[in-house]
């Protein structure tokens, strides 16, 4: 089973992109928020994958944090939420708002994402009401792209570059600089251009 890959971003899709690993093209389907934070073709990035098996297909779902991840999983579990689905409901809503329309009930936290309907998005609330308390971290909401540089980003940066696999200690010096290069820099730049140092 692949649980990680940290190869060069290929092409980037609607649904999904191509990570290059020593040659070898893998194909990966992603939400459009885990899409967005990749750093433009060709750099390299680290992605977290759930590898599913079917009979027919070997089929890789990425994502840029286990947060995200642990709600694909998680979302999978309810009947008639497949990957595809599961993976429209990340790309509308980020953990904490997942987390919040469950606790408050709300339906339309759910239906925004592609091919969910009113009867699926209860049956979300109902099944998943008393398993979000178990989410590590407790559903706390992924850092919002684009925001201006400040104290903000750089902790958003450091806990997105965590959620890639590194250390605080090897990515902080690293994100520190970048943030002292790049006086305004986007959240999405200052964690391009702290994996590309990274990565090296």
């Amino acid at each position: 089973m692949i649980g990680q890959l940290t190869g060069l971003v290929g092409q980037v899709e609607n649904e999904r992109c191509i990570i290059d690993v020593n040659g070898v093209g893998y194909v990966v389907s992603a939400s459009t928020r885990t899409l967005s934070v990749l750093p433009r073709p060709p750099e390299v990035a680290r992605v977290l994958v759930e590898t599913v098996v079917r009979e027919d297909a070997i089929q890789l779902f990425g994502f840029a944090t286990s947060e995200e991840r642990d709600w694909f999983r998680l979302l999978t579990t309810v009947q008639g939420v497949g990957a595809k689905v599961a993976l429209a409901i990340l790309s509308v809503g980020s953990a904490g708002e997942l987390l919040l329309g469950i606790n408050a009930g709300d339906k339309t936290t759910f239906t925004r994402a592609a091919g969910v309907g009113p009867r699926l998005a209860e049956r979300i609330l109902t099944e998943l009401r008393n398993k979000v308390a178990k989410m590590p971290g407790g559903g706390t909401a992924a850092p919002a792209m684009g925001i201006v540089s400040g104290p903000s980003v750089e902790n958003d940066a450091l806990l997105a570059l965590a959620g890639l696999g590194f250390r605080r200690a090897e990515a902080w010096p690293i994100l520190s600089r970048v943030l002292t290069e790049n006086e305004n820099a986007t959240l999405d730049l200052a964690i391009r251009l702290s994996l590309k140092e990274l990565a090296r």
